[in-house]
């Protein structure tokens, strides 16, 4: 994948434009999220195979919850690993990871499993460092808005 700046496109598309013949191209903006561009024949095959893929894997937890779970624990290896997630967080995780993958083989939706994904590998790399735990821990003090502030200090 070749990345430019946005400015790049406004000033020069006809210089961008024949870079798609051969990758797809990442504009870079500096106040926004990028945006890639690619030829619509790639994007059909990519949509297309990552459909049947998750379709695939929504067939197998049908038939064997079990098995497809230890599918997606093969393919992201920080769900295995102990020191990384509890094993009572990694039974969730992989659930609603694979609850959300398969509802996005069923609406085309990936938003939520890719969120998600993040979110519990966030939550797995925290679980490295147990200082950080147990300062996440709590238990916390409320303000007086009702909102969390800082643990509680030892008493």
């Amino acid at each position: 994948m070749k990345s430019l700046p946005f400015s790049e496109l406004i000033r020069k598309q006809t210089s961008v434009f024949p870079l798609l013949a051969d990758s797809d191209v990442t504009l870079e903006r500096r106040d926004a999220e990028n945006v890639v561009m690619m030829r619509d024949e790639r994007y059909q095959a990519m949509d297309g195979a990552l459909r049947i893929a998750a379709r695939s894997l929504a067939l197998v937890a049908k038939a064997n919850r079990q098995m497809a779970e230890e599918v997606l624990a093969e393919e992201l290896p920080w769900l295995r690993w102990l020191r990384w997630l509890p094993s009572e967080h990694r039974a969730e995780a992989v659930r609603e990871l694979l609850d959300d993958l398969v509802a996005g083989a069923d609406t085309g939706f990936y938003l939520p499993f890719q969120r998600n994904l993040i979110a519990w590998k966030h939550t797995a790399q925290i679980y490295t460092d147990p200082a950080l735990v147990r300062e996440l821990s709590g238990p916390f003090e409320r303000t007086d808005h009702g909102e969390i502030g800082r643990p509680k200090a030892a008493e």
